[in-house]
């Protein structure tokens, strides 16, 4: 018995409707943990220990990379970090 097997088409995945984008948040010296561990479970709808994990890399690393979707899906999502003063960025998460 065969079966046929459908492929996705990886290269043709279109812009900002295929999910391909990321938020990232940045460092500052001027937020608390606390702050941005809620603003990210408000916004992005984690939990509380991946919104720690989150903080804490963006604290380490100058920046992180913390929530993946569509392009307004992730302008949504970096609202509450605006709010109370975390820097975001909105960007595809391939260059094309």
């Amino acid at each position: 018995m065969s079966q046929t097997v459908v492929l996705p088409d990886l290269l043709n995945d279109g812009p900002s409707t295929q999910g391909r984008w990321m938020l990232v948040i940045f460092n500052n010296d001027t937020t608390g943990f606390d702050e941005v561990i809620l603003a990210l479970i408000e916004g992005t709808g984690c939990d509380i220990q991946e919104a720690a994990i989150e903080a804490w890399e963006a604290h380490t690393y100058g920046e992180a990379p913390v929530h993946f979707g569509t392009e307004s899906v992730c302008v949504q999502a970096a609202e509450p970090l605006a709010r109370i003063g975390v820097r975001t960025d909105v960007r595809p998460e391939w260059p094309d």
